[in-house]
């Protein structure tokens, strides 16, 4: 399903960082709320997404897609964001076959998104604090009105990330690390749910809905926690 943009219903939400975000569109009426993310999203999140919606005037089974923040970011608000986005879609197939389609969102893109919005940068290195002092980073260029992604995610040591000349360091990892981090403090910005609703237009050409069992989070990282040898190890190796 490719909606006409300007006329286009849909969801999306975000729950990767300690921000909660929220927004819906029909057309060009855009509505949004906010709390606060981490443990607290999986109480909150569908409330706030119903509320919404009445706000809105629209039911589930009138959007033509359901966005979600799929990752890098908490484990957590990962899996908490993608199951409530397949219980929303699951839940409207008593009037569509397949249910409403969901449409997974690269954090680092709403990130690269919104940081465009605020500043009008163009090209953009995207970093999350990904915790455990590491960042998610991700490069991006928007050209021709699209989103062009430069090479794959990175989970890397804060004083590890390059931002060539001429692009743009986008995200919360600057507030987070400070001097360690190259091209710091740049544009501080979040994977809002609105940014989302602005790239979902070109996903949504390109293919990337989904059915609801296809929908997957995007880790990066395979675990949440180091080990107490990993630990012992870094202190001992510290100057």
């Amino acid at each position: 399903m490719h909606p006409d943009s300007s006329r286009a219903r849909l969801l999306a939400f975000d729950t990767s960082t300690e921000h909660l975000s929220v927004a819906v569109c029909d057309g060009a009426r855009v509505l949004e709320c906010s709390g606060p993310g981490g443990a607290q999203a999986s109480t909150t999140l569908l409330p706030m997404v119903l509320d919404l919606l009445r706000q809105a005037g629209l039911a589930l089974a009138q959007l033509d897609a359901i966005a979600f923040g799929c990752g890098p970011g908490s484990f957590t608000g990962l899996r908490t964001a993608c199951s409530v986005a397949q219980g929303l879609a699951f839940g409207t197939r008593a009037q569509h076959a397949e249910g409403v389609p969901l449409l997974p969102v690269d954090t680092l893109l709403a990130v690269a998104e919104e940081a465009r919005q605020l500043a009008g940068a163009t090209n953009i290195v995207a970093a999350l604090d990904a915790r455990m002092d590491e960042v998610y980073a991700g490069r991006y260029r928007f050209e021709h009105g699209r989103w062009l992604q430069h090479g794959d995610f990175e989970l890397l040591a804060p004083q590890a990330l390059t931002v060539p000349d001429g692009w743009t360091l986008a995200g919360n990892a600057g507030a987070v690390y400070g001097d360690r981090l190259a091209g710091a403090p740049g544009v501080a910005a979040l994977p809002l749910a609105t940014a989302m609703l602005r790239v979902a237009p070109q996903l949504l050409a390109e293919g990337a809905a989904v059915r609801a069992e296809a929908a997957l989070p995007r880790y990066v990282r395979n675990k949440v926690a180091k080990t107490t040898a990993e630990r012992m190890a870094e202190k001992a190796a510290a100057p």
